[in-house]
């Protein structure tokens, strides 16, 4: 049986306005992204893919168009309620990782839990379930800087499950980390994928591209393609190429 997505866009655009210069960073964009769907959205730099995370993500609202999270349209929603929908069913994953430097391993975990009013027995537990599942609970006391960027990056992602969210946002999760590294976290994504987690990802290496269900190819803020099976699937539909 076919889900209802998770996340539906119509008619998406976003129009960056500077010394009365218009800059159209998305146009026309339509895209589902369903439950237990890992989604990488590709494309080269400065294509939108970053823009279309952060409208994803309620960090930025788009200039036009539909956004529906969990079937519900977002464009009313006031700041508050944005942070509050962010903290309960987003994950952020980012490239630069966003610890904080004077917090253990643990606490960088803990904080989202805290900031949404957890009772504290209750945040232990999540937090060394999540560390677990990143394979990280040995570093639990470490401060940021006592760790690689892969460790720093697995504990990002443990961060951003903690919370158990309704999507997973990973904004070029391999992009400060080296081959080795990189592949890494990709199979720890993926790991989590197969336990059920629905992932988005932006990426531009066509490599990590290929560890999605279903990889959708940006191009000057437009979708000109979409695959299955990450690069080995089938081209897009005719209405997508135009």
């Amino acid at each position: 049986m076919t889900t209802n997505p998770i996340i539906r866009l119509e008619s998406i655009k976003k129009v960056f306005t500077t010394d009365e210069v218009e800059t159209h960073a998305l146009a026309d964009i339509h895209l589902e992204i369903r439950e237990g769907e890992f989604l990488s959205i590709a494309g080269p730099s400065g294509c939108g893919k970053s823009t279309l995370l952060a409208i994803l993500g309620l960090l930025d609202a788009p200039s036009g168009g539909l956004y529906e999270l969990s079937g519900k349209p977002v464009a009313r929603l006031n700041l508050s309620d944005r942070a509050r929908i962010r903290n309960r069913e987003i994950g952020f994953i980012f490239q630069s990782f966003n610890l904080i430097g004077d917090l253990t391993v643990f606490e960088n975990v803990e904080l989202p839990l805290v900031y949404r009013g957890m009772p504290g027995g209750e945040r232990r537990t999540r937090v060394m379930l999540a560390l677990e599942e990143v394979g990280m609970v040995h570093r639990a006391n470490h401060l940021p800087a006592q760790l690689s960027g892969g460790q720093q990056q697995r504990v990002a992602v443990a961060r951003a499950v903690a919370g158990r969210p309704t999507i997973l946002l990973a904004d070029e999760p391999t992009g400060n980390l080296d081959s080795t590294n990189g592949e890494s976290v990709m199979e720890l994504l993926k790991g989590l994928h197969r336990r059920g987690s629905t992932i988005c990802m932006v990426t531009h290496d066509s490599r990590f591209a290929n560890f999605a269900d279903r990889t959708v190819q940006l191009f000057d803020g437009r979708v000109v393609e979409e695959r299955q099976g990450g690069a080995n699937g089938r081209p897009a539909s005719a209405a997508l190429q135009h």
